[in-house]
């Protein structure tokens, strides 16, 4: 499996990273294990976790799958913190005191010495930034985590980090993991265009924008309980109408073109998107199934075309706000899209 390198931390990564949110919760410790070692069989060396998924469970999985394959020293381990790790106000956030709790809990439960990439899961408006990322620098000092990565961040937020450990001489940030898909590319208005010129690798997650671009869900059947969203009726029903529109449907349309073209499956067209974009360093895959692994792990064998990854682009381009983005291009010659290689009209004309 192609290695990319992680922005300029040294680190290298997986194009397809393995992503372990149902670990614990959706799938079982033992397909857990199969899948991790899958992946590790196709040649994937990075694998994505966070203490808050199913509180630790996760991490634990992990950790007792690194610890039972002998042999295993070139994986890439990232974890994140912030979210509440139980029902305690002081156990959560991304302060001095809980992080270095937080961090030690999760090298114990992922049973290695050192974190590779460790990751604020989102921006915390109740702990200066300056407390976080010197307490974040004093991790990579004491040799406990190699490099430093942020999750959920607005652009300004983003700007604001890598600035100040800039002038402070702190370790920089190698990696953002934004949401990142054919039916999601708001970052492509600020995120993207600052990661692409601060060297800042982007580690996209739900790439197949929550299974939709997997093809499962259709204009006139509401989500089933054997699919993400049908799980949960009432959360369910409301994430499938934010979807249900019909720049939604024309996406799909030509994904589904395109995989029959192809003879492959419409999520290993929406994958190969996204990792054909500019700046990506891995694409985080959510798996809960073996089969699912397995075909998503097919999009590896091909790639899209110039003029299919034009179709793409253009079939689903969001469009820019009339402001800022809108003015600023159309009066002011800032031209958003240029480095991502993408042409989009502004609705001002």
């Amino acid at each position: 499996m192609e290695q990319r390198p992680l922005g300029t931390s040294g680190l290298s990564v997986s194009v397809f990273g393995l992503g372990t949110m149902t670990f614990g919760d959706e799938t079982d410790e033992a397909t857990s294990h199969e899948i991790l070692d899958r992946y590790l069989e196709a040649g994937g060396r990075f694998l994505d976790t966070a203490d808050v998924y199913t509180r630790g469970v996760s991490e634990e999985i992990i950790g007792r799958w690194l610890g039972s394959r002998s042999g295993i020293h070139d994986v890439v381990i990232a974890t994140k913190a912030r979210f509440p790790m139980s029902d305690d106000p002081v156990d959560r956030g991304t302060g001095r005191a809980y992080l270095t709790r937080a961090l030690d809990a999760s090298l114990s439960r992922l049973g290695v010495e050192v974190i590779d990439l460790y990751q604020m899961h989102a921006w915390d408006p109740a702990t200066p930034l300056e407390e976080t990322l010197e307490t974040l620098n004093g991790f990579v000092e004491a040799g406990k985590i190699r490099a430093i990565g942020v999750s959920n961040y607005l652009g300004w937020h983003l700007e604001r980090a890598v600035t100040m450990t800039h002038r402070r001489g702190w370790a920089p940030i190698a990696s953002l993991q934004p949401q990142y898909s054919l039916l999601g590319r708001e970052i492509e208005l600020d995120s993207m265009p600052l990661c692409l010129d601060q060297s800042i690798g982007m580690l996209p997650w739900s790439p197949l924008g929550g299974g939709w671009l997997s093809g499962k869900y259709s204009r006139d059947m509401r989500p089933t309980g054997d699919t993400r969203l049908g799980d949960d009726p009432n959360r369910g029903i409301e994430a499938y109408d934010f979807r249900n529109t019909e720049h939604t449907w024309r996406v799909l349309e030509v994904v589904e073109d395109i995989a029959e073209s192809r003879e492959v499956t419409m999520s290993q067209v929406a994958l190969n998107w996204v990792r054909q974009r500019p700046g990506i360093s891995s694409v985080l895959l959510g798996v809960r199934t073996i089969a699912q692994l397995d075909d998503n792990l097919g999009a590896l064998s091909w790639e899209l075309s110039d003029d299919e990854m034009r179709r793409l682009t253009e079939v689903s381009a969001p469009g820019v706000p009339l402001y800022p983005h809108g003015f600023l291009e159309s009066y002011a010659g800032v031209d958003y899209w240029e480095r991502l290689g993408t042409r989009v009209e502004s609705p001002l004309g």
